[in-house]
């Protein structure tokens, strides 16, 4: 191998000097310039030692004549380097290695996420397998700087890895979103083959675009209120909406001689129907209140009002758990409710 870990190196193309921080395969390192981490083929760097060697021996040749101050040529300007603003992308490199039948496989993915923007942003990142959370960071990356994130092992790449990022922007903006959310997930087929096309194309990462331009903030749609307060509507702020709803009971009694005093006529469904609504309002003015349980009184008979109850406090979500147990009030005609919110 020519060049190890902590060799000094020159760029050639820019004729920088920088230093060797990480073997990536027989073709390529990971050098670091002026702060700045990034792959690079063996073939475009070089030792420095020739380059200062050159250098000095010409300075000790050359004679240094004499220079006034109103022969000293003015500094041409140099163009400024064009920096294209393509997006911002989740990369991952490969670190190849040799195997015990000396083949060149793929040991790691190291990730990167690409700020090729102008924007500064604050980013919460998640790596999960198979919905599984393996690695989490919260942090910030500047205009046009790459940030390493973390490594993968390849053979976790079976799991099929997801991302998972929250970016917002570092110095808000009035007309932009408060966070812009986005998510990859990467099919283990995908990458072996995008693996083997880079080692076609030489290219040195896997790309993927997660955005072009951080998002406008979506404008809500307002809805005219006055109108409707002359024609005679009551208006109400949705932030003291409780306080104009009815309150909540703790206990409530389903039995229909309690709910009617016109009954007896009715259908065991219409019965049933009547008993049910009755449920449902009071279990959502519980809910709406943040009440922390609630008692229905069901009864038992043929058990149909408790099943169908049962049934419609699986599908609440603010329902933590329930129970049908006995009680000295009411036997095992009634269902204790607890909420979570």
């Amino acid at each position: 191998m020519k060049y190890q870990v902590g060799d000094d190196i020159l760029v050639l193309l820019s004729n920088e000097e920088g230093k060797v921080i990480e073997i990536i395969n027989d073709k390529m390192v990971l050098i670091e310039v002026r702060g700045v981490k990034f792959p690079a083929y063996m073939d475009q760097i070089d030792f420095p030692y020739f380059k200062r060697f050159t250098e000095k021996r010409a300075a000790e040749k050359k004679a240094v004549p004499k220079t006034y101050i109103d022969q000293v040529p003015k500094e041409k300007p140099q163009p400024a380097k064009v920096k294209i603003a393509d997006g911002v992308w989740l990369s991952l490199l490969p670190k190849f290695g040799i195997d015990d039948f000396n083949d060149e496989v793929v040991e790691l993915l190291k990730v990167y996420l690409m700020n090729h923007t102008p924007k500064a942003y604050q980013f919460t990142y998640q790596q999960k397998f198979l919905n599984d959370t393996n690695f989490e960071l919260v942090s910030e990356i500047q205009p046009f700087h790459d940030f390493y994130i973390h490594d993968i092992d390849f053979a976790a790449v079976n799991d099929s890895p997801s991302f998972h990022i929250d970016f917002s922007l570092l110095n808000p903006e009035k007309k932009k979103a408060v966070h812009f959310e986005t998510s990859l997930k990467i099919k283990p087929k995908q990458i072996f083959q995008k693996i083997q096309a880079l080692k076609d194309t030489n290219a040195p990462t896997i790309s993927y675009l997660l955005f072009e331009q951080y998002p406008d903030k979506i404008e809500e749609d307002k809805f005219e209120l006055q109108s409707l307060a002359a024609k005679g509507f009551k208006i109400y702020d949705a932030s003291k909406g409780r306080q104009n709803l009815p309150p909540a009971r703790s206990v409530v009694d389903l039995h229909i001689e309690k709910l009617s005093n016109d009954w007896k006529h009715l259908s065991n469904f219409e019965i049933l129907t009547i008993q049910l609504n009755e449920f449902e309002k009071q279990c959502e003015l519980a809910i709406a209140h943040y009440q922390p349980s609630l008692i229905i009184i069901h009864g038992v008979g043929k058990g149909k009002l408790k099943d169908e109850i049962h049934e419609l406090l699986k599908a609440k979500r603010e329902v933590k758990n329930f129970f049908n147990k006995y009680d000295p009030r009411f036997g095992y005609g009634a269902t204790e409710i607890f909420f979570q919110y």
